[in-house]
């Protein structure tokens, strides 16, 4: 008579691969951002997780994320960090629904080539002014911006940025007083004013990822100076029109008086994938570098 050997049931062994930068998707192919807060980041033997203020848990496809925007009352563990790291997912500290943008994580990039290359234009003054002009000229084609100084183009900038609004409030029918906005107070500014600057904020969280995320400097800007992101303000100064400006205007026309912060994290994460934003960011800092 035949037997067999039973052989006890082993537990399976985990497969592990090593995830190296070639695997993960480019700065263009990933979700623009995802705005938390009142809650904790963590990790467990299969991914980052969520637990918010109610304890409901959610994965987070980190890889496929561009940056998660921190806000008020959330925490993060040292093992979240370095995995969120680890696939050059940026992590950005702001404040109540993205209204105040107060420091970023740096990713770690593969090589420095980009940065080098964006410091030896930032340091030369000569060809600083021709980056300039190549941003300026994104707002004014038809101009001829060569014999132009920065101060001069920053004019130019300022008196259209000021028509803009004083368009756009025409357009939309509303009432329009100026730009204002006192830190600390945002309470106090009108319902445009404060669209403005909430979603500028976000806007400078994602650009900040993204640049980081390809190894450029936000510290080392062509327009802006004597900021702590002058890159980053750069480059948010292409987008604003249609991601903040008008985005303001036309919320306040229908919010009538309301201020409703979903509906414009909604508008705002719509226009951003919307316009393909991330796969923007990188061919415009080419061409203003110079390619």
């Amino acid at each position: 008579m035949k037997t067999e050997k039973i052989v006890p049931e082993s537990k399976p062994s985990r497969l592990l691969i090593k995830i190296t930068r070639d695997t993960l998707p480019q700065v263009k192919d990933k979700y623009p951002f995802l705005y938390l807060e009142r809650g904790r980041l963590e990790i467990d033997d299969s991914s980052i997780k969520w637990i918010d203020c109610d304890c409901n848990v959610v994965r987070l496809p980190v890889a496929q994320l561009n940056c998660l925007l921190l806000g008020p009352g959330t925490a993060v563990t040292h093992e979240a960090v370095k995995v969120m790291a680890a696939a050059n997912c940026g992590i950005c500290w702001v404040g109540e629904d993205s209204l105040i943008f107060y420091a970023a994580g740096q990713t770690p990039t593969s090589d420095s080539r980009n940065f080098r290359r964006q410091m030896v234009l930032s340091a030369d003054p000569e060809k600083s002014l021709k980056v300039a002009q190549r941003m300026f000229a994104r707002r004014f084609p038809d101009a001829k911006l060569e014999t132009k100084s920065l101060q001069q183009m920053m004019g130019m900038e300022g008196l259209r940025v000021r028509q803009l609004y004083v368009q756009k409030a025409q357009e939309y029918k509303v009432g329009w007083k100026g730009r204002q906005f006192t830190p600390g107070k945002f309470e106090i500014g009108d319902i445009t004013n404060r669209i403005l600057t909430s979603s500028n904020a976000a806007l400078y969280g994602i650009i900040c990822s993204a640049v980081h995320s390809m190894g450029y400097s936000p510290h080392m800007g062509f327009i802006h100076t004597g900021s702590p992101l002058p890159f980053v303000y750069d480059l948010a100064d292409l987008y604003k029109e249609n991601l903040s400006i008008d985005l303001a205007f036309r919320l306040t026309a229908l919010m009538a008086g309301t201020y409703d912060r979903h509906k414009i994290a909604t508008e705002f994460r719509r226009r951003v994938i919307e316009m393909d934003l991330l796969a923007r960011i990188g061919p415009d800092i080419e061409e203003m570098l110079g390619r």
